[in-house]
């Protein structure tokens, strides 16, 4: 007998035969929704032939009985080499099944290093008829014959995570059967769609004023632009007209009528999305049984499984639920990953529907691959995707997309933003910030977003010298420490309260509070009407003020983000109306000429089918910070003890390491080793620092780090 793996639980080893027909059957599976279901069995039966070696089953031998050394013989050539003969490039999904996908080159060396002793395996495998062929192969889809390059790269990708997660799938089944079998049910969609028109009633249409009648007409039209076919769409809803309730009914009702599998709703910062998973939560969880799947960098797992079990830590792995939200960076860079534990996830994203929130917020420098992948789920995967914002960007100008079809599901969506303007901007030119100060002390409830760190710390050393006591937000405090704020920042203005903040353009996208004074620093122009959005909110006033002023002795972000704050103080020039949709159009224009969309070249490396390359060069984010772990925040002991169990070693590092995150402040590389020298960190473990400097319950961790014009947020 030949085995894939050791023994379980329960004694009993995974025979080999048994192991490629799972992992085969489940690839199929998912290779259904990529129009490769055939391909994808084969891959799946040929995946792990290497481990019928004698090398192969002596090392399972010695690993059951505690001589299992370091790594083990190769197991992946023998089925690479089989399928490179006739499926070419797809052969590098069976070598990149546990360690990921590499470069074309890098493969095609492996595999000839590798090609004597496959050879061999391969010969034994046929004769104990382990190694099932077809009559005939079937024919590569169209994405692999064609010249567009680019469509191959995908499908690569997208075959590579089906049979990932049908390898984890059926390995997991082995060694923990009954885990997988206690899994709670979901409900299904039609259920979903059900609750949701449940909460809707007495919502949409029924209370008094602007705010709802324009509310229910989105919802309205949402629903009427459910019925076209799967594709591109494009949702511009003026802030406060119920984008994220109307874009759910949208996606229910679409799914239901295309039969499309689930709903994955990416948003662009963190604390936007632990609000719309409430919101969702509350409309579709009416019962025991799971929707909605947060998952992202700061998600308690722990916490969730008290009310889940097992179900939100294993559908996080591979996004198996009917609801997920999450944000762009997760979904973004699991798309362009050659790591199989985060590409896992992405065959998932076919025949489903995505709905990008904010995507004013996705980086310029990333468009051009962003939008091609984007694209290509709608139109070869069957996926919609829709575009969602206050502030529609004009992509119809990134090369790759000029020509695709979007479809507005809110064709009036003028008349909304006309019913809705709620501020007046007010060009207010140079203020220093003493003169922000005064003018914010004269306000009972006042906001002001800057657009540095540095400019936040000095603005309220301004406002303290003038005895008031603002609050502050910005990524300086940890995200249990932002959270804390931000529900006493909500308490204060529901009540009426006095009230000022400062901040920097964190709570611009989706935070969902009601200043009636802002003030903005010169900023892109997309920032500054994300800022309008937390004015006048609710449409309690006749009208909010935001105020625009070019700080004296603030200071501007390099790169993009300056160049784009010089394209809006040109447009403002001119006198552009910022409530209407055409009003950005010219800056969007005007931007994009001169921004390099794919700065890092990721398209010609997707094009030379160099995967390494391009995740290690695709970041939403750049990862020039640290993070520092803040253990004298609020009194809570909770950091301190998962650091002490940390430096032990006492539990799994990853499970801690998530529970970590409320208590992480990023600080810039460079700073790190100043800090060390002072005696501000200690390193905790590779990567992960503990703080021992100020953490102020006002202002975050107090130290100077990067360049007063690089700390932005």
């Amino acid at each position: 007998m030949t085995y894939a793996h050791s023994a379980n639980a329960l004694g009993v080893r995974h025979t080999l035969e048994a192991h490629l027909e799972g992992v085969a059957e489940l690839t199929a599976s998912f290779a259904e929704a990529l129009g490769a279901s055939e391909l994808g069995y084969y891959l799946g039966r040929w995946h792990d032939l290497g481990k019928a070696s004698k090398a192969f089953q002596q090392y399972l031998l010695d690993s059951e009985a505690g001589r299992r050394p370091r790594r083990g013989p190769d197991h992946k050539a023998a089925g690479a080499l089989l399928a490179q003969g006739t499926l070419g490039p797809l052969a590098m999904v069976l070598q990149g099944h546990h360690g990921g996908l590499t470069s074309i080159a890098d493969y095609e060396a492996w595999l000839a290093e590798r090609q004597r002793a496959a050879e061999e395996t391969l010969q034994a495998t046929k004769q104990s008829g382990l190694c099932v062929t077809p009559a005939s192969m079937p024919a590569l889809p169209a994405a692999m014959q064609g010249s567009d390059y680019l469509s191959g790269e995908f499908f690569v990708r997208m075959l590579f995570s089906a049979l990932v997660d049908a390898d984890y799938l059926d390995t997991a089944r082995h060694f923990n059967p009954a885990q997988l079998d206690q899994l709670p049910d979901t409900p299904s969609l039609e259920e979903l769609w059900h609750r949701y028109l449940q909460a809707q009633e007495g919502l949409s249409g029924k209370g008094e004023g602007i705010v709802n009648r324009v509310r229910h007409e989105v919802y309205q039209c949402c629903i009427a632009a459910a019925a076209g076919p799967t594709g591109l769409y494009r949702l511009a809803v003026p802030t406060g007209g119920g984008k994220t309730r109307s874009a759910l009914g949208f996606a229910l009702a679409h799914a239901l009528r295309h039969n499309l599998r689930r709903i994955v709703v990416a948003v662009p910062f963190l604390s936007i999305t632990d609000q719309t998973a409430q919101v969702y939560r509350s409309i579709l969880e009416t019962d025991d049984r799971p929707v909605v799947l947060e998952h992202h960098s700061a998600t308690n797992l722990e916490e969730i499984e008290a009310d889940t079990g097992d179900w939100a830590r294993l559908a996080a792995e591979n996004w198996d639920a009917p609801v997920i939200i999450t944000t762009t960076v997760q979904l973004l860079e699991s798309l362009f990953a050659a790591g199989p534990q985060r590409a896992r996830k992405i065959h998932r994203l076919a025949q489903s529907v995505i709905i990008l929130d904010e995507v004013q917020a996705l980086p310029v420098h990333l468009l051009e691959p962003i939008l091609d992948v984007l694209r290509r789920l709608a139109k070869e995967y069957g996926t919609t995707v829709v575009l969602s914002t206050a502030t529609q960007p004009a992509f119809d100008l990134i090369p790759g997309f000029a020509d695709a079809t979007m479809v507005d599901m809110v064709p009036n969506a003028r008349e909304h933003y006309a019913a809705l303007k709620r501020v007046r901007y007010e060009m207010a030119g140079d203020r220093t910030w003493e003169e922000i100060a005064d003018e914010m002390a004269e306000q009972h409830q006042a906001m002001a977003i800057v657009n540095t760190k540095s400019d936040a710390m000095t603005l309220l050393d301004a406002l303290n010298a003038r005895g008031e006591h603002a609050m502050h937000l910005s990524t300086q405090l940890c995200g249990a420490h932002r959270k804390a704020v931000l529900i006493e920042l909500k308490d204060r203005l529901s009540s009426g309260e006095r009230c000022l903040l400062v901040t920097t353009q964190v709570v611009e996208a989706g935070v969902d509070i009601d200043f009636p004074v802002v003030f903005r620093a010169m900023a892109p122009l997309d920032s500054i009407i994300q800022a309008a959005g937390r004015c006048n909110r609710e449409n309690r006033r006749a009208e909010g003020r935001v105020v625009v002023f070019e700080p004296v002795d603030g200071h501007t972000p390099p790169g993009f983000y300056k160049m784009a704050t010089g394209s809006a103080r040109a447009t403002l020039a001119q006198g552009v109306d910022l409530d209407t949709l055409e009003g950005t159009r010219g800056y969007y224009e005007k931007l994009y000429q001169y921004a390099d969309t794919d700065s890092q070249r990721i398209q010609p490396d997707r094009r030379a089918l160099d995967f390494a390359r391009v995740d290690e060069k695709f970041h939403i984010i750049d990862s020039a910070t640290v993070p520092v772990v803040i253990t004298n925040y609020d009194d809570n002991k909770e950091a301190e003890e998962i650091l002490d169990q940390l430096e032990r070693r006492s539990a799994e590092s990853r499970k801690l390491l998530r529970r970590l995150q409320p208590y992480i402040v990023g600080v810039y590389a460079r700073a790190l080793e100043e800090f060390r020298q002072k005696g501000l960190v200690t390193e905790v473990m590779e990567g992960v620092y503990r703080w021992f400097g100020q953490y102020d319950p006002i202002r975050g961790l107090v130290a100077k780090f990067g360049s007063a014009e690089e700390s932005v947020y």
